[in-house]
């Protein structure tokens, strides 16, 4: 019986670092909400900046040592940053993510409206790639 106490005390702590890990990692990378702008501040200069999926985010150099991002597409990407000798300075996840804040979804039927309620509810800009999303969104319910 004190075997399987020990044996279940140490389960419990390997269960429990493993989903603290996990809830360290599920924060990595960089989130950046779509139509806003999000600044990335590097280590040393940069010489050569890849985005993944350029509809999905967008990179633009401010200086040698800032970058800032932007949120164009909803989805992932991934934002490599080298340095003169080609060595890496960010090799990071990119999450493009709507604004939850003051901002309400309706659904009817088939239809999706998104409203920005700051401080009234009115009808909110909306770019190409939100009214490709909102399709797909409608199409998959």
């Amino acid at each position: 019986m004190a075997a399987l106490r020990s044996f279940l005390r140490i389960a419990g702590a390997a269960a429990l670092i493993a989903a603290s890990t996990l809830a360290a990692h599920s924060g990595a990378g960089i989130e950046v909400v779509m139509n806003q702008a999000k600044i990335v501040k590097l280590s040393r200069a940069a010489d050569t900046i890849v985005i993944g999926n350029p509809a999905i985010a967008d990179a633009a150099v401010q200086d040698g040592t800032t970058i800032v991002l932007t949120g164009k597409g909803f989805g992932v990407t991934n934002l490599v940053v080298l340095d003169e000798t080609g060595a890496p300075i960010v090799d990071e996840q990119v999450t493009v993510t709507r604004q939850t804040t003051s901002s309400v979804r309706i659904y009817r039927r088939a239809n999706l409206q998104t409203l920005s309620c700051t401080p009234y509810c009115e009808n909110s800009y909306k770019t190409d790639a939100e009214r490709e999303s909102d399709m797909a969104l409608g199409a998959s319910q």
